[in-house]
């Protein structure tokens, strides 16, 4: 399964003040490079939403693609995949409750927007909101508007049901976005939800594969080498994962690896696409050299069991539906 499971690019982090300390001074051109290196090294997928960027920088992350995009020669656009998120706002309602944000997404992405997907679900707490959402994203579907339509953080039930109503109109539904990573396993070594994707020929992407940085084993990376909310995250959790860390550093030095790209193809073997944030061109490098290889079944299994034998697990999204 692996073989056939690609990496894209999560751009959370661009824009982001309150987690990742975005200055547009001290990032922009960063970020510009890293975009260039991954299209050139093949990275094709990128993921973004219109609710990426803190305070001010609202929609930072899509209007900082989009112009990255823009400046692309068309050849090398052509070959992308262009994807947003549109979030589930409490003021966002109806069938055409997602029309301005659709357009203002559209704008900031420099026109371009090949794939829509629902942010979260709303089952746990405003389920009478969901599907009058995704009704009308279908809409922009069968009208041609958007290419192709996708949700994320929903359980194997109400993916059957959202596959199914979908269906019934005519849209395929393409891809489901969960949180999966060695730090919140459970999505994948469940079975379920990885069995449901296939049958519904749905693809399974994993966001935040690398745990918020937890899964890069870099100098610098340690509890005390952060600020803020991913210092606290770091000082929390990573004294207590290193016997992960230390069976990843294994499995890195018998591919002549980074660990990061242990975190990376634990997902692939998995059949999940990881989408990194990446920042930096160094970073796109070593998601990229993460293709080159792939790990055996009894390096996924041996993964698979620290994994679910540690004590700690990432924070899980409070929106996830069964």
């Amino acid at each position: 399964m692996a073989q056939s499971v690609s990496i894209g690019v999560g751009t959370w982090a661009w824009g982001n003040q309150f987690l990742w300390g975005y200055r547009p001074d001290l990032h922009d051109l960063a970020l510009e490079a890293t975009f260039k290196r991954a299209v050139a090294l093949g990275l094709h997928f990128f993921d973004t939403a219109d609710s990426y960027g803190t305070g001010r920088f609202t929609g930072r992350s899509e209007q900082l693609l989009g112009g990255f995009l823009q400046a692309l020669p068309p050849q090398l656009r052509n070959d992308l995949c262009v994807a947003t998120k549109l979030a589930p706002f409490p003021w966002r309602l109806g069938r055409r409750g997602y029309d301005r944000a659709l357009q203002a997404s559209r704008q900031r992405l420099g026109g371009r927007l090949d794939r829509v997907q629902l942010h979260w679900s709303t089952a746990r707490y405003a389920p009478w909101q969901e599907w009058p959402l995704l009704e009308g994203l279908a809409d922009r579907v069968i009208a041609g508007e958007v290419e192709s339509l996708g949700v994320s953080n929903m359980g194997p039930r109400r993916l059957r049901e959202v596959q199914r109503r979908l269906a019934e109109r005519g849209v395929r539904l393409v891809s489901l976005q969960v949180q999966v990573s060695l730090l919140a396993p459970e999505a994948v070594t469940g079975g379920e939800l990885v069995a449901c994707c296939r049958e519904l020929g749905v693809d399974l992407i994993a966001y935040s594969p690398l745990a918020l940085g937890l899964l890069c084993d870099r100098p610098g990376a340690g509890p005390g080498a952060l600020k803020g909310p991913r210092g606290l995250l770091f000082r929390r959790l990573r004294p207590r994962i290193e016997p992960l860390l230390a069976l990843m550093r294994d499995i890195a030095a018998e591919h002549g690896a980074r660990v990061s790209e242990v975190a990376l193809n634990w997902c692939r073997a998995h059949g999940a696409m990881p989408i990194p944030g990446l920042r930096t061109p160094e970073q796109a490098e070593a998601a990229a050299a993460a293709l080159a290889w792939q790990m055996d079944g009894q390096e996924r299994l041996a993964l698979d069991r620290q994994a679910l034998a540690l004590p700690v697990r990432m924070p899980a999204n409070p929106f996830l539906s069964d």
